[in-house]
This record gives C-alpha cells, sequence and structure tokens, in this order.
C-alpha cells in the first residue's frame, strides 16, 4: 500500500528527505530561540520578584519598629492621674 504522494525515485525521496529535513531545522532554530527568550524572561521576573520580596520585608520591619517605637494611645496615662 503506497500513499500517493511519496516520491518513486530515490532522487525524489531524497530530495523530499532534504526538504523535510530543512524545514525541521528551521522550526528547531525558531523553536530555541523562543526557549532563550523565554529563559532570559523568567531570569527577569525571578529577580523582580525578590527585590519586590526584600522590599516588602523592609517595610514589614519599618512598621514593626515604629509600631514598637511609639505609643499607642491606648498605652497612655491621662493627664489627670
Amino acid at each position: 500500500m503506497r500513499d500517493d504522494d511519496t516520491p518513486s525515485t530515490p532522487e525524489a525521496r531524497l530530495e523530499a528527505l532534504e526538504s523535510r529535513l530543512a524545514y525541521q531545522e528551521h522550526w528547531l532554530d525558531t523553536l530555541d530561540r523562543a526557549v532563550a527568550q523565554q529563559e532570559r524572561r523568567l531570569m527577569q521576573l525571578e529577580r523582580l520578584n525578590e527585590l519586590m520580596q526584600n522590599k516588602l520585608r523592609e517595610q514589614q520591619r519599618a512598621l514593626q519598629e515604629a509600631d514598637t517605637t511609639t505609643p499607642r494611645p491606648e498605652d497612655e496615662v491621662p493627664p489627670h492621674y
């Protein structure tokens, strides 16, 4: 059973295989570039995430320090005491 698209001569078959190989190499290069670009973007996003986490930790620390250093109204003694 033979497919009508299959070349019959060895030269035609070789040419068809070379054409398919060139097409696959093109797509492999395209995919390789896309993966490399995604890797660069992922690294940027991971760096940004780390910076944001550090900034959030700093802000939380500053808030905690502010809570411990400034007296709260409920902790103050009323003036008539």
